[in-house]
């Protein structure tokens, strides 16, 4: 068992207590849960931004911890004032450290898109997701079936919520392209040995239909990597352990889309 179904397999044991604590009838009263959302394709496409979705994550089964007592509050504020295009929220609590919580807080402080990046495999986490604040949802092609992810995405579309979908080859590409998926992800990072090689995005770049707006995941450390992404038509670059491997995330943030936005002027 690699660490996806190992992940996969306790969410779903989750989702079941999840439900018996938090009724989908609760999900439905909380006040976010006829509050319009925030676009995330809308904001990555905003020409006064450059595409960068700022993540905030304690830990990950790669790196360990890695910035365990992160201030949601500052760090969220922060990414948004340095020029982030939108917020990813890690909430799986056991392997990535992070919880509902942190997405709402992060939602009380800021107006701009939030991903729920979550290990989503159940109607019930769309409507969480709903619940608490969130504006789009992660499916992961690798821990889905095909009927699943047509299934969440067209329940996510439902609800008012964008979907990002993220694949890590083209065979999970090719099964997986239909019209409730809103933005195609490509991950570079191996989920089997966790190496990060960003060649995957280039030669899946062709492949993604013109229709979705795409973006690149991990592997991101350099404003170059970003320009030599953009050549291959990424407009969103999900960025989380470079500014969370830092003290202070947000000045990371602010630092590098200084540096990226003096690159481009010059070029």
């Amino acid at each position: 068992m690699n660490i996806l179904d190992e992940i996969i397999t306790h969410k779903k044991e989750e989702i079941e207590q999840r439900k018996q604590l938090y009724p989908i009838k609760l999900l439905e009263k909380s006040i976010h849960f006829e509050a319009p959302i925030v676009s995330l394709k809308k904001y990555l496409l905003r020409e006064d931004k450059y595409g960068i979705i700022a993540e905030i994550k304690r830990r990950s089964p790669s790196k360990g911890l890695i910035n365990p007592h992160v201030s949601i509050e500052r760090t969220s504020i922060g990414y948004m004032q340095a020029g982030a295009s939108a917020l990813s929220i890690l909430t799986d609590e056991k392997y990535f450290g992070g919880s509902n919580e942190d997405l709402k807080l992060a939602r009380k402080f800021n107006f701009c898109p939030i991903l729920r990046k979550e290990f989503i495999v159940d109607e019930y986490q769309v409507i969480e997701a709903k619940s608490i604040g969130a504006d789009a949802i992660l499916l992961i092609a690798a821990a889905l079936e095909p009927d699943q992810i047509q299934h969440l995405s067209k329940q996510a579309h439902f609800l008012g919520l964008e979907v990002l979908m993220e694949v890590h080859n083209e065979e999970e590409l090719q099964d997986n392209i239909h019209d409730s998926v809103d933005i195609i992800g490509v991950n570079n990072r191996n989920l089997k040995t966790f190496k990060t090689d960003l060649n995957t995005s280039v030669s899946l770049s062709d492949k993604i239909p013109s229709a979705y707006l795409k973006i690149s995941e991990s592997g991101i450390h350099d404003p170059e990597d970003i320009i030599y992404l953009k050549k291959y038509g990424y407009q969103g670059f999900l960025m989380g352990e470079h500014f969370m491997s830092q003290s202070r995330p947000e000045k990371g943030c602010a630092e590098f889309i200084a540096r990226l936005k003096g690159k481009i002027a010059d070029s």
